[in-house]
Parts: C-alpha cells; sequence; structure tokens
C-alpha cells in the first residue's frame, strides 16, 4: 500500500477556514468537514490574529526554530522512555497502554514505538447503542448535513458507521424529534432566460452517464437574493461523478460570471470533451467561445425551450436552492462567497449522491479511477504471460 500522501494548503485556503471561523462556523464543524487537524487549524487562526501571515518565516525565527526541533526530538525519547517502561510493567494488550497514555501523547505516535498499525488500535467491536443514544446519533446526523437529509440517506451514513437500523425506525425517530428535510418544503421556481438562435446542434443529447472524468461537463445559472438585490450563481459540474468543478457567484448574469467558473477549475481543462448548456446569452459568446478554441472544448447547446436536454444542471440546482440558498440570508457578495465556497466542499467531497450509489463525488472519481487502474495493471500483466 502506498504511503500516504502528506496535504499542502494554499494561503487562499487558510485565509477561507479563517473567514468561516469569523463568520460563525464553529471550530469543530470546520476540523470535521474539510477533516484537518486541530493543530493545524489553530495555528492558521492565531497566525491570522498576530502577524496576519501564513508564513513560518513570519512566525518564527531562527532561534525558536531551532528550539522546537530540540523540544520534539526530547519530547519524542520522553515519550518512547515512559511507554516502553508502562508497556512492560503492565505486560498486557498494547491498546491498554496507548488508552492510559492518549492524554498525554498522539496516538499515531505510540503506535509507532510499540510496533502496532493504528487501524489494529481503532479495530474493535462496537456495542449496539441504545435508543437514546441512536436517536442522538440520528440527530446528530441530520444537523451536520444541513438538515437535507431524509431517511435513506441517514441510514447510508449509519449503515457507513456499522450502525443497522431500518429507514422505518430513522423515520420514527425523525417525526419525533421534530426532524424535516428541506426536501418537503415546495418552492416557486421561477423562469426566464434570454435565447439565442445559434446553429449549435445538442451533442449531448441527454447522454447524461459517462464513464470517464472530464468527458462531459455542464453548467447552468441561478438568482439569490443579496441583501435586497438579485445576485447570481454559476456552477460546472463533471457528467462523471456530478462533481462541482467550477463554481463563482457575481451581481450579473454574464459571461465573465461563466469565465470565473471556468477559472476554479482544478483540472486540466484541456482534458475536458464537451462543454454543454442552455442557449442563455451568457453561455454563447466570444468571451466563452475564447475559452473553447484555446483548449480544444467542443460546444454542445440545448433545444430551444426544453430544460430537459439539460436535466443534470436543473437538477443540481433544484438541490442547491432547496439546501444552501433557501435556508439562508445572505447581507454582502463576500458573505455568499465563502458560504457558497462552504457548500461546495460539502457537496463534493460530504454530501451523499443517490445516484452514485450514496457515495460522494471525490470517493466516486478515486474508486473509479483506483478500479480502472487496477483492471489496467491485471490486463497488462495478462498479455506479459501470454508472450
Amino acid at each position: 500500500m502506498s504511503k500516504r500522501q502528506r496535504r499542502t494548503y494554499s494561503t487562499e485556503f487558510k485565509q477561507q477556514m479563517v473567514d468561516l471561523y469569523n463568520a460563525g462556523k464553529s471550530r469543530t464543524e470546520i476540523i470535521r468537514d474539510y477533516e484537518l487537524t486541530p493543530s493545524a487549524f489553530d495555528k492558521w487562526l492565531k497566525q491570522a490574529n498576530t502577524t496576519g501571515s501564513f508564513k513560518e518565516k513570519d512566525n518564527l525565527t531562527p532561534e525558536q526554530k531551532e528550539l522546537a526541533t530540540l523540544r520534539k526530538r526530547n519530547q519524542q525519547l520522553e515519550m518512547e522512555n515512559d511507554i516502553l517502561k508502562q508497556a512492560a510493567l503492565i505486560f498486557g494488550p498494547k491498546r491498554q497502554v496507548i488508552d492510559a497514555n492518549k492524554h498525554k501523547y498522539s496516538i499515531s505516535a505510540m503506535c509507532k514505538c510499540l510496533g502496532i498499525s493504528r487501524q489494529t488500535y481503532y479495530y474493535q467491536s462496537k456495542k449496539k447503542p441504545s435508543e437514546s443514544e441512536l436517536e442522538e446519533i440520528v440527530t446528530e446526523v441530520f444537523y451536520q448535513n444541513r438538515k437535507v437529509y431524509g431517511t435513506r440517506k441517514i441510514k447510508k451514513v449509519l449503515d457507513n458507521q456499522d450502525i443497522r437500523v431500518s429507514r422505518r425506525k430513522i423515520g420514527r425517530i425523525m417525526k419525533k424529534r421534530g426532524l424535516k428535510s428541506s426536501y418537503t418544503m415546495a418552492y416557486y421556481k421561477h423562469h426566464g432566460s434570454s435565447c439565442n438562435e445559434a446553429p449549435v446542434e445538442n451533442l449531448l443529447n441527454r447522454e447524461f452517464a459517462r464513464k470517464k472524468p472530464l468527458e462531459a461537463i455542464v453548467t447552468d445559472l441561478t438568482y439569490v437574493k443579496v441583501g435586497r438585490k438579485w445576485h447570481y450563481i454559476c456552477l460546472i459540474l463533471d457528467l462523471f461523478n456530478r462533481e462541482i468543478i467550477g463554481y463563482s457567484c457575481g451581481k450579473y448574469k454574464s459571461a465573465e460570471l461563466v469565465k470565473r467558473a471556468f477559472s476554479r477549475i482544478s483540472y486540466p481543462l484541456t482534458e475536458v470533451s464537451l462543454f454543454h448548456t442552455d442557449r442563455g446569452k451568457e453561455f454563447d459568446n466570444q468571451t466563452i467561445e475564447t475559452i473553447l478554441q484555446t483548449f480544444g472544448i467542443t460546444r454542445s447547446l440545448s433545444e430551444k425551450g426544453c430544460p430537459y436536454d439539460n436535466a443534470v444542471a436543473e437538477s443540481t440546482y433544484k438541490s442547491v436552492k432547496i439546501e444552501f440558498v433557501y435556508p439562508q440570508h445572505f447581507e454582502t457578495l463576500e458573505q455568499l462567497e465563502l458560504e457558497l465556497f462552504d457548500y461546495v466542499h460539502w457537496w463534493n467531497h460530504l454530501r451523499l449522491h443517490g445516484t452514485l450509489g450514496y457515495e460522494t463525488p471525490i470517493q466516486f472519481r478515486y474508486q473509479r479511477l483506483a478500479e480502472r487502474t487496477l483492471d489496467h495493471e491485471q490486463g497488462h500483466d495478462r498479455d506479459s504471460e501470454a508472450a
């Protein structure tokens, strides 16, 4: 098994985490949702509040760096000496030694010292939760996921935690606790968009299931009220795994908004084959045409007045409105940008998607790519044996 690659964070990302905290998102939620270590987040917060810089050289002197290195080495030696002494005295399960000292030392460091894997330490049979505990777990899952999960997705989350419970029972708990998914509320949907008559065919042809990443991407715009004025959101989705790969928000429904969404795509645009939209003027103009020509991307347009040709984008925006737009009130564009950044992360990394077999878009992408790599390697081995 390959060694897990150490994560790196950009200055922009660190600042966004600090901004989310200052905007009211709790420390616990940020650390959980973005899979951060508490020490890293606390460090960024301290740096932002002191020097305003996230660069180590701006926060530590050479003497402090040297002292920190010495302290770390000394702590490591003290820990190893302490743990090995206790292991000899207790002469029992290594887990017992770790449990007795996890308030002082990190679990990973103790596992390394005792020569066991973290998986071995964490593996233990789980007792069945009591009725009151189960109610608390269901309630926590519901609120952790923006109050949008129903019984089906909550059951999937519990299954992933090795907690077996029926949807009917989850439904009873939700009714008892007054937990009502946002999807049970009806909202009026506004229609209206300018249209162009460009002779571009519908090459996507409603073939929404794609086998390769970036084979076809789709987009659309929707509106959201900021203060007393209408603003707009643009999301670009990869049909392969329903991942939001690009996003933007702004005051105007324009090509510039779409261009900024393109600029946030972290994958090579040269790998995109097809770009499908409806016939809004914001998608068919020289600005977007230049992007498509530059990276060799083929354009596809829905038939006039036919929303079913872009059904995935339509469905996504329905979810975005119910889960993100309707429950919140945005006072400024800056607030909308920060909250949208947080929502897109939740959508890609944490939100279970029914079309993907209740995996998250990122899980689905990595799993399928891993399977494809394995199949390729096995095929290569078979060819070698045949030769």
